[in-house]
């Protein structure tokens, strides 16, 4: 038995393809199909960063909503503005708390590793400043969380 992710694109799967391999270095398309050559895609399969992927790409009246997202847990703040700039460019949507949609609407949590250790901080103080640095993010950044944690409580 395999369990797929299978996402619904408004015809516009092969940006979206193109959009993510520029930002996930494992990324590898297993298959594109099309009803004809002339055709846009209509299937497509593809790895990115271990996970498997299956679309579909045909306009539809329902959209992707925030009921779904994909977390991604970066190992530090590189990581988390590459992803960042490159998933809003072009159209996407800022949110809060490390939440964002692409231009094609797909929602995404962008983490750092870090805001993981300092939510679960053994001082109660550290990790609910933390929480709180949080709060009032759109984009985390590392630097304004830890700072936080270590005002209300230093390490």
């Amino acid at each position: 038995m395999t369990i797929t992710t299978c996402l619904w694109f408004q015809n516009d799967v092969e940006a979206a393809l193109a959009r993510y391999e520029s930002l996930f270095d494992d990324f590898e398309v297993h298959t594109l199909m099309r009803m004809a050559a002339d055709q846009p895609v209509m299937l497509a399969d593809w790895r990115m960063h271990g996970t498997e992927f299956r679309a579909i790409s045909q306009e539809v009246p329902f959209k992707f909503n925030e009921s779904m997202s994909l977390s991604v847990i970066c190992q530090d703040q590189t990581e988390t503005d590459k992803l960042w700039f490159g998933l809003i460019a072009d159209g996407g949507e800022e949110s809060q708390c490390g939440w964002l949609k692409d231009p094609f609407g797909l929602s995404w949590q962008i983490v750092p590793k870090r805001l993981g250790e300092l939510l679960g901080d053994p001082n109660p103080a550290r990790a609910a400043a933390a929480q709180q640095e949080m709060m009032g993010q759109r984009r985390l950044i590392i630097a304004d969380l830890e700072a936080a944690a270590d005002a209300a409580a230093p390490a």
